[in-house]
């Protein structure tokens, strides 16, 4: 069931599976929560009570916001623990990565541990040779391309780049469901403002990270001509001793859809050993 919190002029819409400690589970831009779909029930059955948040502007929360920055979508997570009764393990991709950074860094006593998904949580740079990486080029112009244009064609286009080889079971309903929701109005401005915003203010946080982080990126995530560099600077830019890096084989920019059992093995095993059943 649908429930909504009211956060910094707007209202969240979140769904709670489960009993057992709170584990959110925060999307990335231009989706909603139905991008775990296939993850929190198997979060639920090992003991966990998840709570799925879209986040602002996204899925079936409200469009009107402020803000669209990490520090923003990371004030809105804390304040959802903070209202499930925390501590929490917050699971963020892309964007919400490295919002989680912030929110951890921010709150350690609110946050046990975090995961990052194909994080963007360091300020990016371009290297002429990384334009040699096909997959890379092909990701980077269409994001471009849907942030100047606010092209929803281009994001789709930028979608099948994301999910290099396997597609979901559901591939054409998951598709249908983010045209639907990204052409209901204020949607796509949510998206473009996200994708606007800088990791800057998530970098600068990594250092005062004081809970174990899991990064898991794909081998093929277009968004980096090297995935395991980005992957392995996150980790070494943390506290010593925080951080470990997993890379899953053939997995583009949404790990936790493409090969959820992956995710959710590599989740509750770092939880287990790491977080000591958080």
């Amino acid at each position: 069931m649908t429930e909504y919190l009211a956060v910094d002029g707007g209202a969240l819409a979140y769904e709670v599976t489960g009993t057992g400690p709170l584990v959110v589970l925060a999307h990335g831009m231009g989706d909603s929560r139905a991008a775990y779909r296939a993850v929190v029930p198997e979060l639920a059955a090992a003991g966990y009570r998840v709570a799925a948040v879209d986040l602002r502007g996204c899925g079936e929360s409200s469009v009107d916001w402020p803000a669209w920055s990490r520090t923003a979508i990371a004030g809105d997570l804390l304040a959802l623990v903070r209202h499930l009764g925390g501590p929490a393990v917050l699971v963020g991709h892309s964007v919400s990565g490295g919002a989680a950074t912030i929110a951890a860094a921010r709150e350690p006593g609110v946050i046990r541990a975090v995961v990052e998904l194909a994080p963007f949580t360091r300020a990016q740079s371009v290297r002429l040779g990384d334009l040699r990486v096909k997959r890379f080029r092909q990701g980077m112009l269409r994001l471009l391309g849907t942030g100047l244009f606010g092209s929803l064609p281009l994001w789709r286009s930028y979608l099948d780049v994301a999910y290099p080889g396997v597609k979901p079971a559901d591939w054409d309903e998951r598709l249908g469901r983010v045209d639907s929701l990204l052409r209901e109005p204020g949607r796509m401005k949510a998206m473009r403002g996200m994708g606007r915003s800088t990791p800057a203010d998530a970098g600068a946080q990594l250092g005062n990270v004081r809970c174990p982080v899991l990064v898991v990126m794909g081998t093929l995530d277009p968004d980096w001509a090297d995935p395991h560099a980005e992957g392995a600077a996150i980790v070494e830019a943390l506290p010593p001793g925080l951080g470990r890096l997993e890379m899953i084989d053939g997995a583009g920019h949404y790990p936790h859809d493409q090969f959820p059992d992956r995710v959710t093995a590599l989740v509750l095993g770092f939880l287990g050993e790491k977080a000591a059943r958080v």
